[in-house]
């Protein structure tokens, strides 16, 4: 008879690997998947370079307030679950990649007139 091989992962808690069962695995380093999770929120929202073009060439304000609001917005939104969206700060409107925090583009009060928004699944008043 051949000695079978126990998974130590799959035996129910406080119950020993039977004698001559290999060690455990060693646990991998770095942080938690929880501690990671915690981590993403509250990270500063990028800005593609065609969305800084477009807030330069239309004077749309990007003042610590703005941006802190912007954030806070993606939070809003990352939270729920959206993938893309329209953060709304004031008079701007701010289409956002919510995974990798990404401003795609911004669109102020008077450009917003003729604007489509398409791909979006959420909109955020910040």
């Amino acid at each position: 008879m051949t000695l079978v091989e126990h998974n130590p992962a799959l035996l129910p808690p406080g119950v020993a690997a039977p004698s001559g069962a290999p060690a455990t695995a060693p646990v991998p380093n770095g942080p938690a998947f929880a501690d990671v999770l915690r981590t993403q929120p509250g990270q500063p929202v990028r800005f593609s370079s065609h969305a800084l073009q477009r807030a330069e060439r239309r004077g749309i304000d990007l003042s610590p307030a703005t941006l802190g609001r912007l954030n806070d917005g993606v939070d809003r939104a990352a939270a729920k679950g959206a993938r893309a969206s329209v953060v709304f700060v004031d008079q701007t409107a701010f289409v956002v990649a919510v995974p990798n925090r990404t401003v795609i583009t911004a669109v102020d009060r008077e450009h917003m007139k003729q604007q489509v928004f398409t791909n979006i699944d959420s909109a955020v008043i910040a």
